[in-house]
């Protein structure tokens, strides 16, 4: 009795939820491992993005410095937007030279941020679903294979507890292999959730300080630690 008699004595339902559990987890372990990576080197990076932006002499090498020390491109992308937009009104180009600058450089940083959002956000509704789907494919397994079983056991003459227990406990693994899949999962997401509103409240801070710079020429450095 184990797994190997279980997918031995399976047929084609339960060996399609086994390997759909399998592709569910090794795809959720590969967005939470990239995701992982992905955040720590952000939070390595922030502060000395914060420091190479506010320590520069100028707009221009402000911009490159961060560039250089943000990997992730949030908040130097932010950076390059709030510029291209101060340079283009002040040379009158384009459909917003009409309104003030400091109304063109907040709509410009609002709809980085909303892009920044969407992209921190990727992979997130899939481990969701992954969290609230998964049990249930377990537990659907666990019923076939309990009906499997039975139904294999509905010719015999005499049926004895033992071999009822045996198919039916091994029907159980497809519960605990759910559960396996949907933890990881759902720990993730509410991991990077919280990651992603602390990335998210430090570029709206920064879109503060930007915004103050660019319309006022005001220096305010911020760190994450400040």
């Amino acid at each position: 009795m184990g797994i190997t008699h279980f997918w031995d004595q399976g047929d084609w339902i339960s060996h399609s939820v086994a390997i759909l559990l399998a592709l569910l987890s090794l795809f959720s372990w590969i967005v939470i491992i990239d995701r992982f990576f992905r955040q720590l080197r952000m939070n390595r990076d922030v502060d000395a993005a914060f420091n190479g932006f506010w320590e520069a002499a100028d707009l221009q090498t402000a911009v490159s410095q961060m560039r250089r020390h943000d990997r992730s491109g949030l908040f130097a992308g932010m950076a390059e937007v709030a510029k291209r937009v101060a340079d283009a009104h002040t040379q009158s180009i384009g459909i917003g030279a009409g309104v003030s600058r400091s109304e063109a450089i907040t709509r410009a940083l609002r709809n980085h941020i909303m892009h920044s959002q969407a992209r921190l956000e990727s992979g997130l509704t899939f481990l969701a679903s992954i969290g609230s789907t998964a049990p249930f494919i377990g537990l659907f397994g666990t019923v076939w294979g309990i009906y499997h079983a039975l139904v294999g056991l509905s010719g015999a003459t005499q049926v004895v507890l033992g071999k009822v227990a045996g198919p039916v406990g091994e029907a159980l693994i497809m519960t605990a292999a759910g559960l396996f899949v949907a933890i990881p999962a759902v720990l993730a997401y509410n991991a990077l959730t919280r990651a992603n509103r602390l990335t998210l409240a430090f570029l709206d801070g920064f879109a503060h300080d930007l915004h103050a710079f660019l319309t006022t020429g005001a220096r305010a450095p911020q760190s994450r630690g400040s």
